[in-house]
């Protein structure tokens, strides 16, 4: 499963300027991957959202999109 296109597809869906979202993979392992989540700064709030719901939001998806895997998925916002 390409979890780094999974991230990368929900914040191009949210931001203003979807050309500028850029997602790093980050391997820890075999099991643990960190995916860095980089945006535009104008669209920065977008992604955290209010009292960062919409960043709890993706960490959960991605989180459930991974257990099917038997991998432990992180997101970083930046």
């Amino acid at each position: 499963m390409d979890f780094k296109k999974i991230l990368e597809d929900m914040a191009r869906a949210i931001v203003d300027t979807p050309d500028q979202v850029n997602v790093e993979e980050e391997r820890e392992g075999e099991d643990d991957i960190t995916l860095i989540l980089t945006v535009a700064p104008d669209d920065t709030g977008k992604v955290i959202g209010r009292h960062g719901r919409i960043a709890k939001a993706i960490r959960t998806v991605m989180r459930a999109a991974a257990a099917g895997s038997g991998k432990r998925v992180t997101v970083e916002i930046r």
